[in-house]
């Protein structure tokens, strides 16, 4: 049988099944996640009333509408066409020669129109323009001239000036609905003549939005993408829901987008579209996929999906100077030390603070401290979701492999902390898991809205049967998880920041 795995052609015995493949190719992949199966004869195409138009600020899209007749015509003689002037409200290619038959009269144009017009109403100087804004003038256009309407890069539009080129038009290929694919994660699925078979997908970030690249590499920093919603226009992960992430990338939320929300409800949602949809001023564009699409469309919802990125994550927080060194060497990339650089020695901060950032400099200068200063922490999901969001997210331990956590007071055997980022006024701290009998030494507790020191972090040395880590009665405390070696704790001091790192 002849198959295909992520593009790679391969002929594989009858009674193969999906494990055999992956092996055969050593194609990626993560155990546990979907693959996407195309059966024969599944992926049809068909062109559609919409076009692609490259130029040299760069791409936007048209549906055609109206009198589409003379756009059938002479959209071939489109390309390698300049701007041959433009204005506030329009943006005129050409000339070039048609048979059009041009009209003596003021016409109604809105923004985004696309139309054709004449230079001195005649036919051999013909133009086609692109409506900035909505106005009323006279082109010397043809009956029906509106033939179309941009609907996606309007970004593009605005940016037209006299002497840019369009490129070249191309219409957009669209898939039909497939009705016999195959979305699992049973590697013993049987394979058949001519399945095409994606085991992952492959992004490409883009340099104008940094931050928002950061994001999504520390959303796939296990290389999974999670398809929390699922619709028939675009798949989301919402792992990072509610995290902030910066307006960066006003782009067309094009065919393979991947996009961060970056206000409203699902502020930090990422989505990746599977149809084109126009520019947002809450959506920045982050990246594009670049292979794979095929298995984002195929995916169901509750799937998790395995990703590569270029570039690869450069996160060096959590690690000692030996082994970042190393790593960052094989990039190519230079480190420059600071604080604490002993044998011991944890790093805690980088600068720059993205991927995209360090990248362009060739080089990050990292913040080491002595490894006295991280506490390894295990956490109670489970019992503590809506507590532990809090927590989570005051300390960037959502995005981080650690988080840096002021100590607030210290008193007996007790340490009192308050994290960096002031989350208490947005984040809910209802009671959950209070402690019943006692609490253990080295539980973590924090301060649930019932008591007005709400937020308080706290963790205790010894067992306690009457109050909390933080100092609260029971019914004020909620306890989020343990401390897994809790006298490194003492000998801090007020003032003082120790680094708080999560492990399974």
């Amino acid at each position: 049988m002849k198959i295909e795995v992520n593009g790679q052609k391969l002929e594989v015995n009858d009674g193969s099944r999906l494990r055999d493949a992956i092996e055969l190719t050593k194609a990626f992949y993560i155990p546990g996640t979907t693959a996407g199966i195309l059966k024969a004869s599944t992926k049809k195409e068909e062109a559609t009333s919409e076009y692609k138009v490259l130029t040299t600020k760069g791409e936007f899209r048209i549906e055609l509408s109206g009198e589409s007749t003379i756009w059938s015509r002479f959209n071939a003689a489109l390309s390698n066409i300049k701007a041959h002037w433009e204005t506030g409200n329009s943006v005129a290619f050409g000339p070039f020669e048609t048979d059009i038959v041009p009209e003596r009269a003021e016409k109604k144009y809105n923004r985004y129109d696309v139309f054709f017009g004449t230079g001195g109403y005649d036919a051999k100087n013909s133009y086609l323009l692109l409506a900035k804004d909505k106005h009323i003038s006279d082109y010397g256009s043809p009956q029906g001239a509106v033939v179309a309407k941009v609907i996606s890069g309007k970004n593009v539009i605005a940016q037209m000036r006299q002497g840019d080129t369009l490129l070249k038009i191309e219409p957009v290929i669209k898939w039909e609905t497939l009705l016999d694919k195959v979305s699992t994660a049973d590697l013993d699925t049987k394979l058949e003549d001519g399945m095409k078979i994606f085991t992952f997908f492959r992004v490409d970030l883009v340099n104008e939005a940094p931050e928002g690249a950061e994001h999504f590499l520390a959303l796939v920093r296990r290389k999974l993408f999670n398809v929390d919603t699922f619709s028939n226009s675009f798949i989301s992960d919402d792992t990072l829901k509610g995290e902030g992430c910066p307006y960066e990338h006003w782009d067309a939320r094009s065919e393979g987008s991947v996009v961060v929300r970056t206000e409203g409800l699902g502020n930090g949602r990422v989505y990746i579209y599977k149809e084109d949809r126009t520019s947002s001023a809450i959506h920045s564009v982050v990246g594009h996929v670049s292979s794979g699409l095929e298995l984002v469309r195929i995916a169901d919802g509750g799937s998790k999906l395995a990703v590569l990125c270029n570039p690869d994550r450069v996160m060096i927080l959590g690690m000692n100077f030996a082994d970042a060194e190393k790593m960052l060497n094989a990039r190519g990339l230079k480190l420059e030390k600071r604080g604490y650089t002993g044998d011991d020695a944890i790093i805690v901060e980088q600068d720059p603070d993205t991927t995209i950032g360090i990248i362009k400099e060739g080089m990050v200068t990292a913040l080491g401290v002595k490894s006295d200063k991280i506490i390894d922490v295990r956490l109670y999901y489970e019992l503590a979701p809506k507590t532990l969001d809090f927590f989570t997210h005051s300390l960037r331990l959502k995005d981080r492999p650690l988080g840096p956590l002021p100590v607030f007071y210290t008193y007996e055997n007790t340490f009192l902390f308050r994290s960096e980022k002031e989350a208490e006024a947005y984040k809910e701290i209802t009671p959950e898991n209070v402690p019943k009998a006692k609490i253990k030494a080295g539980e973590i507790g924090v301060t649930n809205q019932a008591a007005k020191r709400y937020g308080m972090i706290g963790v205790k040395l010894t067992d306690d049967e009457k109050y909390g880590p933080t100092g609260e009665k029971f019914e004020c405390t909620n306890i989020i998880g343990a401390v897994i070696d809790p006298q490194r704790l003492k000998g801090i001091k007020a003032g003082e920041i120790v680094y708080i790192r999560e492990v399974s």
